[in-house]
């Protein structure tokens, strides 16, 4: 286990296969940088469920299942906040045009609840399509120090940076 980061950014990041096996290992990336973070175990589970559906749309929705695109990884730890980008190498897509899942009519529709999720558990999200370069999408939680350990230090600031995939 590694210790909660203080202030300096730690930076991991990795670049994955276009498979749905990518949001199992993503997951676990996750996790393992909420707890370098200091994150307590409701955020990470938030932080974790975020990740899964952010790398379920980047493989079925952007990159539609194409082998040959990658799904591209970011995690930023500042002070006060997680940042995490998620880079498809699809076509890109209009968040304002997802269905709302809670309209009568979307009610038993399996699609269209990923992003609705990942709004009410992060604390900000954004959607940039990259003309050429795919979508990425933006993610930020912030970091209460409150619930932090004051043991300060980390000894996995550098653990699995610009890992290959």
């Amino acid at each position: 286990m590694c210790k909660p980061m203080t202030a300096e950014a730690g930076v991991f990041e990795v670049t994955l296969e276009s498979t749905l096996k990518t949001v199992e290992r993503a997951e676990e990336l996750a996790h393992r940088v909420c707890e370098c973070a200091g994150f307590d175990e409701d955020d990470q589970n938030k932080i974790e469920m975020a990740v899964h559906e952010s790398v379920i749309n980047a493989v079925a929705h952007g990159n539609k299942h194409d082998q040959r695109k990658k799904v591209h990884l970011r995690f930023e730890i500042f002070k006060d906040r997680l940042e995490i980008r998620i880079r498809d190498e699809g076509a890109g897509f209009d968040p304002v045009r997802v269905a709302d899942p809670l309209a009568n009519e979307n009610l038993l529709k399996v699609s269209g609840r990923g992003i609705f999720l990942i709004r009410a558990f992060m604390d900000d999200f954004r959607v940039d399509s990259m003309r050429g370069l795919g979508t990425e999408v933006t993610m930020v939680k912030r970091i209460n120090p409150e619930t932090k350990s004051s043991e300060g230090g980390t000894d996995c600031e550098h653990e699995g940076h610009n890992t290959p995939n």
